[in-house]
């Protein structure tokens, strides 16, 4: 990892990668680095061949009076969190670096005018930006500076600032940028409070209080779905009653299109519920989207694990729909291993994936939940087999097969009421699962489960070091790989399932499920 401090020396860093294609992954943050950040990290690490964070508070979006002098400090600390978490370039400019016409600049306030970018009042007015006057003026000029420094491909936000996001989002249409912006979930304590820069400044009392915030959005997602309360006024009275402070200690509340950030009378589709509390001088922001569809699980986890069988008994039992995400894949792996392409030839796959017309039915077997068809072959059982297994991973791995999957089964999602399993179902389709799980089991567990099932269908045995081996080198492979490796999403619960039999791992699930609902 690198550390640069000027704009001509992290611009020279970057020359090569720029001019080889690479892809530059982008975190912005003010340092005081935690766990949501390392979040946005890891996000960026997976999708990128470099990751810059850049570490800068910046004085603009900090109005008159407020924390700026108090806010944390910690460069040292911040890199060598970044150099644990594979960062490859820090930017850490001064003030004086990035606004070199300004001699003093807080705020509204500076001694020499400095050229500031101007969101639409309709996004700033309300909200955050009711009560931090030039904030977002702040955070839109800071952020098109660090675009036009370090010229990412994407650039990784956290959804706990929605109204930023939102606001980000229209500054990258508005103008042109070519960056992609990647939203990560909010990451949260075990606690629920949402991890914050500002959380070190709380007491114990208050860090207690702050849980409160969590639990009002949590009643106000379970009046939607239990009892179908859409109405805003409805829902905001939900999200401030029982609150373990006084009502003046709101900043505001409010019930806002993601995306426009307009006030709705009544959530459609979908709602973002937002709010901001002081506690003592420390001011928290939360938020949660609110959807009006049925319920997603996410279940991921190793090759192995037994995820597919237990998906599917999980859907059956609570009565959704089994997106059996791995016969996706395998039915794609199929077709090319059936054609004249090469399993490495990527252009080729993706010519060929294009034309592809996959579906899953339901099962016309009591031991086959989802048919599987490609172009209109019924190809159920062949998927399943031994080379299709070995294959499967590096078809995975390749661009194109996963934006015509992942694209697919978002489609689906859209309308809720599933349980789907594979690699990085929490953490990249579905990252706002209602519930995820990320179900493992030891190597060698795995391996006995491997060989017996042989047994079952049987085909030749395989020596369980071998299988062991075999098991551990795909580990490897689908962790390492470049396009969405195995990952244990942050918010997911660990389920490992060694000594566990499937209806003891079933129970557990629907226990988490039934937990989470209430």
């Amino acid at each position: 990892m690198r550390l640069f401090k000027t704009i001509a020396g992290v611009r020279t860093e970057l020359k090569s990668a720029w001019q080889t294609d690479q892809t530059v992954g982008l975190v912005p943050t003010m340092g005081a680095l935690h766990s949501g950040h390392l979040s946005l990290i890891s996000h960026a690490r997976q999708d990128n061949d470099l990751v810059v964070v850049t570490i800068f508070v910046n004085p603009l979006q900090f109005e008159p009076g407020s924390d700026l002098e108090q806010y944390p400090r910690q460069l040292e600390q911040d890199c060598q969190i970044c150099e644990e978490a594979g960062v490859d370039i820090v930017f850490a400019p001064t003030v004086g670096e990035l606004y070199p016409q300004a001699k003093q600049v807080q705020g509204t306030e500076t001694q020499e005018e400095l050229t500031h970018v101007v969101p639409p009042a309709s996004m700033t007015s309300q909200m955050c930006g009711e009560s931090r006057p030039g904030h977002f003026q702040g955070v839109a000029t800071v952020v098109t500076k660090l675009f036009n420094i370090i010229q990412p491909t994407r650039a990784y936000f956290g959804e706990k600032d929605a109204q930023q996001l939102a606001i980000i989002r229209r500054l990258v249409t508005d103008l042109n940028f070519p960056v992609e912006i990647c939203a990560c979930p909010i990451v949260r304590e075990e606690s629920g409070l949402a991890y914050s820069s500002r959380n070190q400044y709380l007491t114990p009392q208050q860090r207690k209080q702050a849980q409160g915030l969590y639990q009002g959005l949590k009643r106000a997602k379970q009046a939607l779905e239990q009892k179908q309360v859409r109405d805003a006024t409805e829902l905001l009275e939900i999200l401030r009653e029982d609150a373990p402070w006084s009502p003046s200690q709101f900043d505001y509340t409010a019930l806002v299109d993601p995306e426009t950030l307009q006030p709705l009378k009544k959530v459609e589709k979908k709602g973002l519920l937002a709010l901001a509390v002081y506690l003592g001088k420390t001011r928290l922001i939360d938020n949660m989207i609110l959807r009006d569809r049925a319920p997603i699980i996410a279940i991921d986890g190793p090759a192995g694990a037994g995820k597919s069988t237990v998906t599917r008994l999980v859907a059956k039992k609570l009565g959704l729909l089994y997106l059996d995400t791995g016969a996706m894949y395998r039915a794609l792996t199929w077709l090319v291993l059936n054609s004249e392409t090469a399993i490495d030839d990527e252009a080729g796959v993706a010519e060929l994936i294009s034309q592809c017309d996959l579906e899953l039915l339901v099962g016309s077997r009591p031991d086959v939940p989802v048919e599987v068809r490609v172009n209109g072959k019924e190809v159920t059982d062949a998927i399943r087999s031994a080379i299709v297994t070995r294959n499967v991973s590096a078809i995975a791995a390749q661009k194109a097969v996963r934006e015509k999957l992942v694209s697919q089964q978002r489609e689906w999602g859209e309308k809720g009421g599933l349980v789907a399993e594979g690699r990085d179902i929490g953490t990249n389709v579905f990252p706002h699962a209602d519930l995820k799980i990320f179900l493992t089991a030891s190597v060698t567990e795995r391996a006995k489960r491997r060989q017996k099932e042989l047994t079952a269908q049987g085909k030749e045995i395989i020596d369980l070091a071998q299988l062991q081996g075999e098991i551990e080198q795909r580990d490897a492979y689908d962790s390492d790989r470049a396009i969405a490796p195995l990952k244990k999403a942050p918010d997911a619960i660990e389920l490992i399932t060694d000594g566990l039999s499937i209806e003891e791992v079933i129970a557990k699930i629907v226990q988490l499920y039934e937990r989470e609902k209430s």
